[in-house]
């Protein structure tokens, strides 16, 4: 569920387009870190993914202490807890640090989000995974001590500065890479549905021509680069075609998302986290079988949903609700994702159309069938 605060349909708002201050798309960015950490602060915290803090610590240090420049390195206790947060904060303090960098997955980035929001220092990103477009957003998602989501943190500003690093990002696991092609793909779908249903942005504001230009310039670089990238990625090389990409899932697809606004995608997404069989399943997966549901409820062109349909399918996304791992389809639970789906403050109030339980449920049946025919 999205809980935005002061949600309300009827309010008179002003529309709205957010961004990260930078955002910068090369190779081999950790070695010469410190270059463009430098106009943000000279004494650098990070907060680090176990894999990479070794290292971030070696190459990304090398890089600071060649400069003249201090950082210190920490790594991330696994959960964007309050408790991690406020241990970071202490240590950054410690370190006398103007500035907050956080390099690992979604959680590790939030922490350093909210860590540098409390201290009020500048921070700087450098997702690992490209799985979704979460870096360039000002949202931190924080769980309690026990994993379990807690609240969603709704930050004045977003990051001063991401750093998508294809070398790294084309290295991780192609499943990461590909689901963030599911959840860049929904960027422009929901982006359309939300501006013409006058509904409200991740800042809770209107969405703005900017924001669903920039996520229809994501579904179309998609589009040209998808397939490309998919087969660099399986080699773990970095080409054109993932940098292409790599900026369309997070950077385009982020402000088009925060700008432009969620749909009947999301809200599916956020019903099917009820599903015991989808739990690990990746955030994208799910999004991309959301849109095909999504576009079923518009009644899209056909050829629109079958581009759609033919795109997953090329990048290996998951099709059906076999594929993303339901053995057995059990009316009882599916009632309720539609249900859940249709939640008050869930984003599915931002479609251009009133939309029943019935209506998700009979979608998302549909959307399975019109899958499997494309196999």
């Amino acid at each position: 569920m999205v809980d935005t605060p002061l949600l309300s349909k009827g309010k008179k708002l002003a529309r709205s387009v957010t961004s990260p201050k930078k955002f910068i798309v090369g190779k081999g960015i950790l070695a010469d870190i410190s270059s463009y950490i430098r106009p943000f602060g000279d004494n650098a915290y990070f907060i680090c993914d176990e894999f990479i803090v070794d290292r971030a610590a070696n190459v990304g240090g090398a890089s600071f202490r060649a400069t003249g420049l201090t950082a210190s390195f920490e790594k991330f206790n696994y959960e964007c807890t309050q408790t991690e947060i406020d241990r970071n904060r202490k240590l950054a303090r410690s370190a006398g640090a103007n500035v907050i960098v956080g390099i690992g997955g979604g959680k590790t980035l939030d922490t350093a989000k909210a860590a540098a929001y409390y201290e009020k220092l500048p921070v700087v990103l450098y997702p690992t995974i490209a799985s979704t477009d979460a870096p360039c957003t000002s949202i931190a998602v924080i769980y309690n001590d026990q994993g379990a989501f807690d609240h969603y943190l709704f930050l004045p500003g977003n990051p001063d500065m991401v750093i998508a690093d294809t070398e790294i990002l084309a290295a991780a696991p192609k499943r990461f890479f590909v689901a963030g092609i599911g959840d860049g793909l929904t960027t422009y779908f929901e982006a359309r549905a939300c501006y013409r249903g006058y509904g409200l942005n991740l800042v809770n504001l209107r969405p703005s021509l900017i924001g669903v230009g920039l996520a229809k310039q994501c579904y179309e670089t998609i589009q040209q680069n998808a397939v490309a990238a998919v087969h660099a990625v399986e080699n773990k090389l970095s080409t054109q075609a993932v940098e292409a990409v790599i900026e369309a899932t997070i950077y385009l697809s982020g402000v088009g998302a925060e700008s432009g606004g969620l749909a009947a995608a999301h809200a599916i997404h956020n019903g099917m986290t009820a599903v015991p069989a989808l739990h690990r399943v990746q955030h994208g997966e799910k999004v991309a079988f959301g849109l095909l549901a999504q576009l079923v409820l518009e009644n899209a062109p056909h050829d629109e949903l079958v581009d759609v349909i033919r795109l997953m399918k090329a990048v290996g996304l998951p099709l059906t609700l076999e594929d993303l791992g339901v053995k057995a389809f059990k009316q009882e639970e599916w009632r309720n994702v539609a249900e859940r789906s249709c939640a008050e403050n869930d984003t599915m109030v931002n479609m251009p159309f009133h939309v029943t339980p019935d209506d998700v449920f009979n979608a998302i049946v549909t959307a399975d069938a019109i899958a499997k025919v494309y196999k």
